[in-house]
């Protein structure tokens, strides 16, 4: 077409002069059409009127001079011919982005439809790891953003072949390079017809002639999002992703209708391989009835409207992006984009995926700790029992030996939730409970408390996931004694090792007191004894010893553009590592005060723990006296750099607030009860605190954390470590800590969280010394509400804030035996029901505690770790008077 006359092109005429201006543009050129213009992404040969005069001019003077034989008119021809077709090139040239595609039209692998708005792409693309691709719908301004409709979930292209075009029956299709094809809509026999993404995200089938005539659209066929403005049903449902990297159908599905209690009601509805486990409330008219729990978000983030079989929703505000997601675990997720951070909030997420019934089959146990993202599976096999298939973790475990009555065994499963079907004896003593199972053969479990008594199951057990109890379970007594020896083979070694090293400790601090070193020598330990002491505790391989020459280089030789910010341990810097990956580097400091103990303390324990609001270690260096630990990048930094600082505070709206909340409870929850080992951290503070992607909390520094024996209670130390304003009374003044220390610790985390002020930097309002006083002496007087951050601008639900409040204040009682465990902290916060005791006054309410000012500047970073050492004997601080005294006057 590029070599046609004008006149052909646009009036369709044929005359002799034609073959000349064709000519003409190869030669005056000197080279091939196609080599010398760039690839039009769309060519027409639609009349373009503002060159209408030009054009005509054009055309007759080829006409007149363009015989074949005139060959002294051919410059002059190639020359105005040459004007007009640059023209028309910019003419017939998309300057815009397309938001349609016509019946004779197509794009390919690289380019995309953009929506009028330029809030919605659809184009090809691949999810995750995978290299896959899809043809989907994405948010525009949204970096690394999730599809939120994808075409061919299930049939992927295998290469960047793929083309999405209609077929000539006027059927939608994604072609690959091989020929074959995927229907995408199919409506045969219609050509009047143009694709389009429109400004809602919807991508649809419409007539060119009325465009408001909608053939097909993708809000009928939804993949796992629900966009504002969709319409969800039973049968037009979301249907999970399979896994992080993978778009096919997976287990879960979400709809809308008739309640399965009452058929006159509707509510949201989650199934599982068409298993209904989850149940919204019904819908009265109410746009929250759904979902009650939303109403206590402050700014209400969703409003449904609904009849009996359809549901739709608008978001609040209006113009803020919106999705509601059913994620690959089967849960259901309502997310705000925040435009300033770059980032989805996520605002209510329910159910977890165990509650799902029977999960992972019988005998099989569900683990809700494992992220959705990762290839880990959910579902794990007990001790003594083996996967029914290899190929699928769900389908329950059987028994490697069978149970032979006589002789049997019994071995402990902790952290576990009783399963279903249990059956209740009447009799007192665990020995008894135990004797009644095991004199049944068909018993295959038994559990025992003082507050629930004595249960025991029969056959199969099924439903069994993690939780707070502990279930006997019965073995062969092959299983059993194999049990105890596979016990010894791993615990010896690493029990002769750390005598080991205690013994070495001894002899060297010993010989370090006898003069021989210098102040801040530390016995040097060997890269090979670390490594030795992570394998020992069972973590698997992606523990990294690093030299320091890689540090060095990840850090760009840490320099000060990387330095995030300096603890007690020492500097932290951001580095890069090799394969990409973000890590953050903490240095111990020659005049930290902490050396070896820390550093291997931090090792052992945060080996055994894996916990979504924990933070993770990822490796560590030794190289001479040089020691560094490294973590895992936490990109939104710690706590106190939002809390403590105006301008950022305003940030963390109250959801946000309340997800922290929640999240460091658990954190604590996990320590406390569910870790492999019980665990006090002794240092919670802002901080401490480092916040992800996504906001969610993470706990970190364990390098002051110490494992306590849950049946013990108390510990005492003469070594009493900590920051000043978050030490509860009773560890401070006498070195007694337990995991009511860390309840102190949290209580004042969560007033301040509230309140948006320091403990300490409290001393100005009212008559307290600190922030616990000021709010012992608002709640005292009803004026609570003065304790709210003025940066939620009433945006926060009263009742809610109140909860949280009164919850604070129970956590930060003088008596350790008055506050509550994390568990009942936990419970009181989520349950609105829930009966509050009346809190009573809090630890040290009249003690004077450094302010900001005598806090070094800088303090608010990642990883920041502040210690103080207060080494007193624990008679000489038994007074609480002269205990305030003393800690004011330091």
């Amino acid at each position: 077409m590029l070599y046609w006359q004008l006149e052909n092109c646009f009036h369709g005429i044929f005359k002799a002069g034609n073959p000349v201006c064709s000519w003409s543009v190869e030669l005056f050129a000197g080279q091939k059409v196609h080599t010398i213009l760039p690839r039009l992404q769309q060519v027409s040969c639609l009349p373009c009127s503002p060159l209408d005069s030009l054009l005509r001019e054009t055309q007759s003077l080829c006409l007149e001079k363009a015989m074949l034989v005139e060959i002294s008119y051919l410059k002059k021809c190639a020359v105005v011919l040459l004007i007009p077709s640059v023209l028309a090139i910019r003419c017939f040239s998309a300057t815009t982005p397309r938001d349609t595609i016509a019946f004779n039209e197509s794009i390919s692998d690289g380019q995309n439809l953009v929506s009028s708005n330029k809030k919605f792409v659809l184009g090809f693309f691949s999810p995750g790891a995978s290299s896959h691709r899809y043809i989907g719908v994405w948010y525009n301004s949204v970096p690394r953003g999730t599809a939120v409709w994808i075409a061919n979930r299930n049939d992927p292209v295998q290469d960047k072949s793929g083309v999405l075009k209609f077929d000539e029956v006027g059927n939608l299709i994604v072609k690959n390079g091989t020929g074959s094809s995927f229907i995408v809509a199919s409506e045969m026999g219609v050509r009047d017809r143009e694709a389009a993404i429109l400004d809602t995200g919807n991508f649809v089938l419409r007539s060119m002639t009325d465009r408001s005539k909608i053939i097909w659209e993708s809000f009928a066929s939804p993949t796992d999002t629900w966009l504002p403005g969709m319409n969800i049903t039973l049968g037009n449902l979301l249907k999970s992703w399979k896994s992080y990297d993978d778009p096919a159908t997976g287990d879960y599905t979400f709809g809308f209708g008739p309640s399965i209690a009452n058929a006159s009601a509707s509510q949201f509805i989650i199934m599982w391989n068409r298993i209904s486990f989850w149940t919204s409330e019904s819908w009265n008219g109410d746009t929250n009835s759904l979902i009650p729990v939303l109403k206590s978000m402050g700014i209400i983030p969703v409003s449904f409207q609904c009849d009996n079989l359809t549901c739709m929703y608008t978001p609040n505000p209006a113009d803020i992006m919106t999705k509601i997601v059913l994620d690959q675990s089967g849960s259901l997720n309502i997310t705000q984009f925040n435009s300033e951070a770059k980032l989805w909030t996520l605002l209510w997420r329910h159910p977890d995926s165990c509650d799902v019934s029977n999960l992972c089959g019988v005998n099989g146990v569900c683990n809700s700790s494992v992220s959705v993202s990762t290839s880990e599976s959910i579902c794990k096999c007990p001790e003594g029992f083996a996967p029914q298939e290899q190929s699928n973790s769900r389908k329950g475990c059987t028994r490697k030996t069978p149970l032979q009555c006589n002789g049997d065994r019994f071995i402990d499963m902790l952290n576990m939730t009783f399963p279903d079907n249990r059956q209740k004896l009447s009799v007192v003593e665990k020995s008894e409970c135990e004797f009644a199972c095991m004199e049944n053969c068909s018993c295959t479990a038994y559990a025992h408390s003082l507050s629930d008594g004595c249960s025991l199951w029969h056959g199969n057990l099924t439903h069994l996931q993690n939780g707070v109890e502990t279930l006997h379970l019965r073995v062969a007594a092959s299983e059993s004694h194999g049990h105890k020896m596979l016990w010894i083979a791993y615990v010896l070694p690493p029990v002769a090792f750390l005598v080991f090293c205690l013994i070495s400790f001894i002899w060297i601090r010993r010989w370090k007191n006898k003069g021989k070193g210098k102040q801040h020598d530390h016995p040097l330990v060997m890269a090979s004894d670390v490594m030795k002491l992570w394998e020992s505790e069972d973590t698997g391989s992606h523990f990294m010893m690093l030299s320091f020459s890689q540090i060095e280089n990840a850090t760009d030789n840490f320099s000060t553009k990387n330095k995030l910010g300096e603890g007690g341990f020492g500097p932290v810097y951001k580095g890069n590592l090799p394969n990409g990956q973000d890590v953050a580097v903490k240095r111990l400091a020659a005049n930290s005060g902490q050396g070896l103990p820390e550093f291997k303390n931090e090792i052992l324990l945060i080996a055994k723990l894996q916990h979504s609001n924990l933070v993770g270690l990822l490796g560590c260096c030794i190289d001479g006296e040089e020691m560094l630990l490294i973590y895992e990048y936490m990109p939104n930094k710690s706590l106190d750099f939002f809390l403590f600082e105006q301008s950022r505070r305003a940030f963390l709206v109250w959801a946000m607030r309340l997800n922290i909340i929640e999240g460091i409870a658990q954190g604590l929850i996990y320590l406390h009860k569910h870790s492999r080992l019980r665990i006090i951290h002794r240092d919670l503070k802002p901080s401490n605190i480092l916040l992800d992607t996504d906001m969610n909390p993470k706990i970190s520094d364990f390098g002051m954390a110490r494992i306590f024996d849950p049946k013990g209670g108390l510990a005492n130390t003469k070594r009493v470590v900590g920051t000043y304003g978050y030490m509860a009374p009773e560890y401070a003044m006498a070195g007694i800590f337990s995991v009511k220390s860390d309840v102190f610790s949290y209580g004042v985390l969560l007033l301040e969280i509230i309140s948006g002020l320091r403990n300490a930097a409290a001393r100005g309002h009212g008559n307290s010394l600190n922030l616990l006083g000021h709010a012992w002496e608002l709640w005292k007087e009803g004026r609570w509400r003065e304790l709210i951050d003025k940066s939620l601008h009433d945006a926060c639900p009263e009742n809610m804030v109140l909860r949280c409040i009164h919850v604070g204040l129970l956590c930060v009682q003088e008596n350790a035996a008055d506050r509550p465990s994390m568990a009942e902290v936990i419970s009181m916060i989520t349950n609105e029901n829930a009966t509050l005791p009346a809190a009573k006054q809090p630890g040290f309410v009249s003690m004077l505690l450094p302010t900001e000012a005598d806090v070094p500047e800088g303090s608010c970073s990642l990883n920041d770790l502040s210690i103080t050492r207060l080494d007193a004997s624990a008679s000489a601080m038994a007074n609480h008077g002269a205990a305030a005294l003393l800690i004011a006057s330091l």
